[in-house]
Formats: C-alpha cells, structure tokens, sequence
C-alpha cells in the first residue's frame, strides 16, 4: 500500500524556500507514528530540508543530479518508479514530498494521510488537488489550536475509491 503523507493549508501550501511555514509538535508525533518502521520516499530538497536522517526509516531519495550522494541510511534513485521498486520488500512505503513527487505519486497511491492546517499561508510549494471522483474521505479526526498550535488543523485519512 503506497501512502501520501503531508500537512497543507487549506490553499495547499507545503512550505516556503524549502522550510515549512508551521510547527505542530503533535502532527510531527503522528508522522513518526505512522512512518516508523517504513521507507520515506522524497526528492531531494526534502531530504535536505530534514535536520538529519529519520531514525528507523529507509530514506528512498529522487533526484536528477547523477553525482548526488546521500550518507545514512539512504538509498539515491533517479524516478519515482525505481524509488518505489527500492520499498517493495516494504507492505507501506510513504512519500513524504515535496511538491513534484506528491504530484506524480497521486495516480500511484492507495491513501493519502493529510494534515490539513485550518489557515492559508504564502508559499512557493504546493500540494496537488484531491479529484473526490478518485478518493474517498474515510476518516477525520479535529486539532484544536491551542498553546502549542499555532493553527488548528485536521488529520484526514483518504483511501482510492475502487
């Protein structure tokens, strides 16, 4: 089962200048949750983006620079394809970003876990529209704002329809 997981505003903006434009301590707890034990698909710049490698997690890199090198538990791969040949000995293998992977990943994927923060921000990166005609909505689960949020937000889990 390929899995999206990202966190969008509601105009689906992913990040700015290779950064995300929020903190959510409990939306990253749910990341960890759920990819831990899995592989991480992602482009390069979201590799970069991250403060290190991710603990327990095969990081699946995309990128077109040929001479690109990855230290850590990484595996550098040149398309989506071959990136998820890289998970397939893995029952649910993520793509974690950005913008361009998401984009080709939505014909391929069987769910989307999406963090939707209730506020639209400036953004140079952005996630692709959900066609409701492909996806079903099966669970929604409501985030206050609260001391540790800046915005309130939803975790939405989104299944292919058949």
């Amino acid at each position: 089962m390929i899995t999206i997981i990202a966190a969008a505003a509601e105009n689906n903006a992913l990040g700015k200048d290779n950064d995300l434009v929020w903190h959510l301590p409990d939306d990253f707890k749910r990341f960890k949750e759920l990819t831990s034990g899995h592989p991480i698909i992602m482009g390069r710049k979201t590799f970069e983006s991250l403060p290190g490698t991710l603990p327990n997690r095969t990081h699946i890199i995309i990128t077109r620079r040929q001479d690109f090198k990855a230290v850590g538990n990484c595996i550098v791969v040149h398309s989506l394809e071959t990136a998820l040949k890289a998970a397939q000995n893995n029952s649910q293998p993520f793509i974690i970003g950005g913008g361009e992977i998401y984009k080709q990943a939505m014909d391929l994927a069987d769910k989307i876990e999406l963090t939707r923060v209730h506020t639209s921000v400036e953004a140079d990166t952005f996630f692709p529209e959900i066609d409701l005609a492909k996806w079903e909505l099966i669970a929604k689960e409501q985030h206050p704002q609260d001391n540790r949020h800046k915005y309130a937000f939803s975790y939405l889990t989104y299944v292919r329809k058949k």
